[in-house]
């Protein structure tokens, strides 16, 4: 709900706080007092146009801010902001033309800012806030009236799944034209991947073996020399370690404490025996495989032609011919899944269209229903020539159906009828616009409801009627109204007296909030333009009846 708008240099407006209440809140003052002013300030609070024309003469910014109480942050959309319990809209204009936007104190954009404030007011009169001129609203407010929501849904989920089945369908379409083509190179690479057996590991092996095959000379040379050194050649390493061990050999005899180093260096010998023995099998190995150097580089070439085509390494190229594998398949079955797709989207699309067909018929006859009580609701808003028209055309379909839904008005005979949006009377458009609420009320989630000017031209009895259609709305929605009918004024829970009045040589706008004796001379004023007796008996009378 909303419960407060502050207002501070917005066109003849100095600095102006109006608080407001559940239910029927009106606004009334003499012409000009600046009630449509207040509605503008709201507007502009909810992300309208702004323009610096707007600012008060001599100041260098407006500010517009509404505070709302929320219940549940329902349909509004989330933005990255809490808004949990409550939520500030704030606009500011500078004299250069700039607007800045806030919601409870973030800064936003003013796309943003409208945004939120579509789902809080809805404004009646000559404004852009008008959900009932957005012709998608038409049929969320049809489909509402007529409960066809699950219709609805049935119909969406429907036109998804045939959505999914038709991309894949496109799909299956598109990989059929390079079918043959794809085929006959994924099984030239499969088979030459697979010819070349490559195994995990093998060419850091092969890189070894061709380094070591590179070197073979000098590594036969350098085996030669160490195996003659350890065991073959006079003096070698173990013919001084024989003689060495001799030697302590011979002092134990005389010093049995040497007999620890006779232990290692006798432990040392069956060692230097086996390096001998490696050495000698390394020497035939080298003797062995000289040939295989041009092996290993064939074999290096073939892996490196492979990895230029399919990726770096043996495991991507391995990989390569998995992935590959699996699309074969995958193409080699494409024929089986497009005749299975398209009798699955044969059936789904006729499903589709029979509950399209079938939510259609229901939008006309819930259209006719509407139709018919909005039509008594305009007579009973002195419109008795005019006429409302559910326009349902069928189109492409969509989420929603075939149906484009829109509604039309003509407010005399002879006109045609013609869009909401087209209707340029703003007293006009603002009773079929309270017509509408009247029937769609229950289902409209818009908490705040203004109708400005929504008395224009009318008067006795039709004002009563407005009067009561407003009151009737108020126990759904807050209403503001701004009016100049007593009759309208009489029935509001909240009466707000709009005074404009001069200070320091300045023109200034004042909100008085009327309770009692006040209130009965303002709707007296209203009655017969000044207050007496008569006047307040019948201000009197008019109150305790609205009650």
């Amino acid at each position: 709900m909303l419960r407060e708008l502050w207002i501070k240099n917005f066109a003849i407006i100095d600095d102006l706080k109006v608080r407001f209440e559940d239910g029927l809140n009106v606004l009334t003052g003499e012409t000009g007092a600046g009630k449509s002013i207040i509605v503008d300030s709201l507007s502009l609070a909810l992300g309208s146009r702004a323009q610096s024309e707007l600012i008060r003469s001599g100041e260098k910014e407006a500010v517009v801010q509404a505070y709302f109480e929320l219940e549940g942050s329902g349909e509004i959309p989330d933005i990255g902001i809490d808004i949990s319990d409550s939520l500030i809209l704030r606009r500011s204009i500078s004299s250069t033309g700039k607007s800045r936007a806030y919601i409870n104190d973030t800064m936003v954009s003013v796309q943003s800012l409208a945004g939120i404030g579509k789902y809080l007011v809805d404004i009646h009169g000559q404004h852009e806030h008008q959900s009932l001129l957005s012709i998608d609203k038409h049929r969320l407010f049809l489909d509402s009236y007529g409960k066809l929501q699950e219709d609805g849904k049935g119909v969406e989920s429907l036109y998804r799944e045939v959505s999914v089945l038709k991309a894949e369908e496109a799909d299956l379409k598109q990989k059929v034209k390079e079918r043959a083509h794809r085929l006959d190179l994924l099984r030239f690479q499969i088979n030459e991947i697979e010819a070349a057996s490559l195994k995990t590991g093998e060419k850091e092996d092969l890189f070894e073996k061709r380094t070591i095959l590179s070197n073979l000379n000098r590594l036969v040379e350098l085996t030669e020399t160490a195996y003659s050194m350890v065991y073959s050649s006079e003096h070698s390493c173990i013919e001084r370690l024989s003689s060495i061990i001799s030697k302590v050999k011979e002092m134990l005899s005389v010093d049995p404490s040497v007999s620890d180093i006779l232990n290692m260096l006798e432990s040392a010998r069956p060692l230097i025996e086996d390096a001998a023995a490696s050495l000698r099998g390394y020497k035939d190995k080298y003797d062995l495989e000289p040939e295989r150097l041009a092996e290993i580089e064939e074999r290096l070439e073939i892996i490196k032609s492979l990895e230029r085509k399919y990726g770096e390494g043996i495991d991507a190229v391995i990989k390569y011919k998995e992935e590959a594998d699996k699309e074969l398949k995958s193409l080699e079955l494409s024929d089986e899944r497009h005749g299975s797709i398209d009798a699955e989207l044969r059936v789904k699309e006729g499903m589709l269209m029979s509950t399209a067909l079938s939510l259609s018929e229901k939008r006309k006859k819930t259209a006719k229903k509407i139709q018919e009580l909005v039509r008594t609701e305009l007579r009973e808003l002195a419109f008795n020539k005019a006429e409302f028209m559910i326009d349902i055309k069928q189109e492409g379909m969509s989420p929603h159906g075939i149906d484009k839904v829109e509604f039309l008005f003509s407010a005399n005979p002879g006109e045609p009828l013609r869009p909401l949006a087209k209707i340029v009377s703003g007293g006009e458009l603002s009773r079929c616009m309270l017509a509408l609420k009247s029937i769609l009320a229950d289902y409209d989630s818009i908490p705040v409801l203004i109708f400005d000017e929504v008395d224009a031209g009318i008067g006795g009895k039709t004002a009563e009627s407005v009067g009561k259609k407003l009151k009737k709305i108020s126990d759904k929605h807050q209403v503001l109204c701004t009016t100049h009918l007593p009759q309208i004024a009489s029935m509001g829970d909240l009466h707000l007296k709009i005074e404009k009045g001069q200070k320091n040589g300045r023109a200034y706008v004042g909100v008085k909030m009327l309770k009692g004796r006040e209130r009965l001379e303002e709707i007296a004023r209203m009655l017969s333009g000044k207050i007496t007796d008569v006047s307040l008996k019948h201000a009197k009378e008019l109150v305790e009846s609205a009650v």
